[in-house]
């Protein structure tokens, strides 16, 4: 899981880099608008992809991590449906 997240946040930001060398080092010379347009789409991306990169899937633990107590943990996973570590 880690893996791909980390993938498609690098994916994200080389495609928002390459809009803006793109834009401002060749679209510029035809159409401004367009280049303008390319630079607004670029700036969408980087909070898109911080979204993708720390999404966490269903497998995946981290507010729930055992706390070391069996007892409370006994408790938080009957409250989560869980059924009892073994």
């Amino acid at each position: 899981m880690y893996a791909r997240r980390r993938r498609s946040y690098f994916v994200m930001m080389g495609t928002c880099i390459a809009l803006f060398v793109l834009a401002w080092g060749v679209v510029r010379l035809w159409s401004i608008p367009v280049a303008v347009g390319m630079c607004v789409v670029a700036m969408v991306i980087p909070p898109l992809a911080a979204m993708v990169a720390n999404r966490r899937g269903p497998d995946d633990r981290w507010w729930d991590d055992p706390s070391g107590d069996p007892k409370s943990d006994e408790w938080w996973d009957e409250l989560d449906g869980r059924r009892p570590r073994q």
